[in-house]
């Protein structure tokens, strides 16, 4: 029994050829890609349960790519983005495009089955999650977590599953901080391999997201400096 499907875009041969061996021997189902374009039409086209996508790619790179398929109706296909020793500025960027997961080359293959194994329990758990509350409304900004949906102004707000799912646990629990590394083990898991940055990272698009309809329901998710994060509905006027 397949444990996925899994869409390997990089434009290496032996890269692909080495990841698809341990791949298949773990039991997923391969598709290759080795530039861009084609990668983003099989994404779009395909039903896959996991993207391995390099950052440099011919054509289309890996992180427009990427930031393609989450203006998409396969918005919701994890990525795991593959970058370059010393790249920090692509797994920055490709976490702005809502990457959920990266790994460094050179790499283990041991590694990027871990990693890969890790995102899919993190999704399947977060599918299966029963959320507790069937709406949360502080006026502008008003979130809908069973259905998924989120409003500002009344108007929907997209977001990637882990962008959702940061919001809500800060939402839940009002004016409570919380540490980077509360937030990572508890929207992350606690096997996460990434580093704190990524919690930044995805809070500052959030605000951004926010921002385009409503000024106000950016500043409800306040920077609590030297500490982390809390939602403050009671603030509004607090500067991000």
């Amino acid at each position: 029994m397949s444990l996925g499907k899994v869409l390997l875009v990089d434009d290496e041969e032996r890269i692909r050829r080495l990841l698809k061996l341990y791949l298949e021997k773990e039991g997923y189902e391969v598709d290759e890609a080795e530039a861009g374009d084609i990668a983003l039409e099989m994404a779009l086209s395909g039903d896959y349960d996991l993207a391995l996508l390099d950052v440099m790619l011919p054509g289309i790179d890996g992180i427009e790519v990427a930031r393609m398929i989450r203006d998409s109706d396969k918005k919701d296909l994890p990525i795991i983005m593959i970058t370059a020793k010393g790249e920090e500025q692509d797994r920055v960027n490709g976490f702005l495009t809502g990457a959920d997961d990266y790994v460094v080359k050179p790499f283990s293959p041991r590694e990027v089955m871990l990693r890969i194994s890790s995102l899919m329990s993190r999704v399947k758990k977060s599918t299966e999650t029963e959320y507790s509350a069937d709406s949360v409304d502080y006026g502008v900004l008003k979130m809908f977590p069973k259905s998924r949906l989120l409003l500002a102004n009344e108007v929907p707000v997209s977001l990637t599953p882990k962008e959702f799912e940061l919001l809500y646990y800060l939402i839940k629990s009002p004016e409570k901080v919380f540490s980077r590394e509360e937030l990572l083990e508890a929207v992350w898991g606690y096997d996460y391999y990434g580093d704190l940055r990524t919690i930044d990272t995805h809070v500052k698009r959030l605000r951004e997201k926010l921002a385009v309809e409503s000024e106000i329901a950016a500043r409800m998710i306040v920077t609590v400096w030297g500490k982390g994060y809390r939602f403050s509905p009671h603030e509004m006027s607090r500067k991000v």
